[in-house]
């Protein structure tokens, strides 16, 4: 397969630390360019998105920002883009959140490729993956497992993955867990590029609506949550919107921001 350009260093792409996490900092065509080149070359890789919430959790979460140092992190939401604009005058590139990113990246990459799907409810993974081969033809599409499986269930998992091995693996667990998963599971053998998608492919299945597009327009898809799913959610956006810009702010006066 074919290299696309800007892919020899990982280390040498722009970023910006956010409370701790490193985060890339470049556009929405220059990162499908990079992920499209990475799955060329096979490089195993792990990414996920670093929005508000996941970076209050690693906050304090040691283990799971710990994790996070051996993943490519993409910015996700208006609350990184508030902290770029604090920390260092000017928000992120792109919103390269993995709802609209993950079904762009399929439909743009023109060579067929496998891509597994792994979490959520066995029912909504499989209308997810139907709803991905209708966006995105040209591409295989297999559900390995849901994401309710025991840990004495893994080594089967990982059997089947090493015999497919994917070069997508979706990974839809719910953050901490699925990035720790991700860490502490998958190499090489597995898969080329495993996504930590979060609610992605109950997204794709219908199961959770998104946001009307003049509330993603205005950067407001979490209101929209928030009045869906108040008791669920209430803490994460209420307190935690709040708490995360508190961080920010006491990383500004540290000057943290290398």
């Amino acid at each position: 397969m074919t290299a696309h350009p800007g892919t020899a260093s990982l280390a040498d792409l722009p970023r910006r630390r956010i409370l701790g996490s490193s985060v890339v900092s470049i556009g929405w065509d220059e990162c499908l360019g990079l992920i499209r080149g990475l799955i060329g070359q096979q490089r195993f890789t792990r990414v996920t998105f670093l929005n508000a919430n996941n970076a209050n959790i690693a906050s304090r979460d040691p283990e799971f920002a710990r994790a996070l140092q051996d993943f490519l992190i993409l910015p996700d939401g208006i609350g990184v883009d508030i902290a770029a604009r604090l920390l260092y005058g000017r928000r992120f590139p792109a919103n390269l959140n993995g709802t609209d990113f993950v079904p762009a990246l399929l439909a743009a990459e023109e060579r067929p490729l496998k891509v597994g799907l792994i979490g959520t409810r066995r029912e909504n993974a499989d209308a997810a993956a139907a709803r991905l081969k209708a966006l995105a033809p040209a591409h295989e599409y297999l559900v390995i497992r849901d994401g309710f499986f025991r840990e004495d269930e893994e080594p089967a998992i990982l059997a089947e993955l090493e015999a497919i091995r994917p070069d997508i693996l979706l990974v839809a667990m719910g953050v901490p867990r699925q990035e720790l998963w991700i860490a502490r599971r998958l190499d090489e053998r597995h898969c080329t590029l495993p996504i930590a998608v979060g609610a992605l492919l109950d997204f794709l299945s219908g199961a959770v609506p998104r946001a009307p597009e003049w509330m993603r327009r205005l950067r407001l898809e979490w209101v929209f949550r928030l009045m869906l799913e108040p008791r669920r959610l209430w803490r994460r956006y209420v307190v935690g919107n709040p708490v995360f810009l508190a961080r920010v702010m006491r990383q500004r006066l540290s000057r943290d921001r290398k």
